[in-house]
C-alpha cells in the first residue's frame, strides 16, 4: 500500500527537521561547554522537533484534502473582496452629492471591482450575483436596482460562508 504524496512529503520533512534539530542542538551544545553539553542538547533538540512534527500532522492531513480549509478560506476570501470592490465601485458611481466624483475616479473603482469578479476560484453563484450587481451599478440610472443588486451580492456570500 503506497501512501499518498502529502503524507510523504510530511515524513521527509519529518525526518529533516529531527535532524537539523539534533544537529543544531549539538552544535549550540559545542558553542556552549563541549561534548557533554552537546549530547544533551542535541538529545532534548532532536525529539522535540519530532514531537512538533507529529502534532502537525492532522493539520497537514486536513489541509491537503480535496475539500480542504485552505481553499474554501481563499473562496471566502475572494468573495469578500468581490463584495467590498463592488460596492466601493456602487459608492463612485451613486456619489451623496451628484457629481461628486469624476469619470476617471469612477473608471478607477471599476476596473479593479472587474478584476476581482474575474478571479479564479471565485464560487459560480457569487461570481454570478458579482455580475448582476456590476451590470446593475455600470447602468447607472437607478439607485434602488442598484442596491438590491447589491443586497443580492452580500446575501449571496453570506450564504456562501454559511454552507461550509
Amino acid at each position: 500500500m503506497t501512501s499518498p504524496p502529502a503524507a510523504r512529503i510530511h515524513l521527509m520533512t519529518t525526518f529533516f527537521l529531527v535532524t537539523c534539530g539534533a544537529l543544531g542542538g549539538a552544535c549550540f551544545g559545542l558553542l556552549l561547554g563541549g561534548r557533554g553539553t552537546a549530547v544533551v542538547a542535541a538529545g532534548a533538540a532532536g525529539p522535540r522537533a519530532g514531537t512538533g512534527a507529529f502534532l502537525s500532522r492532522r493539520q497537514v492531513r486536513h489541509s491537503s484534502s480535496p475539500g480542504s480549509c485552505r481553499s474554501t478560506k481563499y473562496a471566502e476570501g475572494i468573495a469578500d473582496a468581490v463584495l467590498v470592490n463592488i460596492a466601493t465601485y456602487q459608492a463612485a458611481a451613486f456619489p451623496l452629492p451628484p457629481g461628486g466624483l469624476t469619470e476617471e475616479e469612477r473608471d478607477a473603482r471599476r476596473t479593479p471591482a472587474y478584476r476581482v469578479a474575474a478571479v479564479d476560484g471565485l464560487p459560480p453563484a457569487v461570481r454570478g450575483s458579482a455580475a448582476d450587481a456590476l451590470d446593475a451599478v455600470d447602468q447607472g440610472r437607478d439607485t434602488d436596482h442598484a442596491q438590491a443588486a447589491m443586497d443580492a451580492l452580500f446575501l449571496t456570500v453570506y450564504e456562501h460562508r454559511r454552507i461550509r
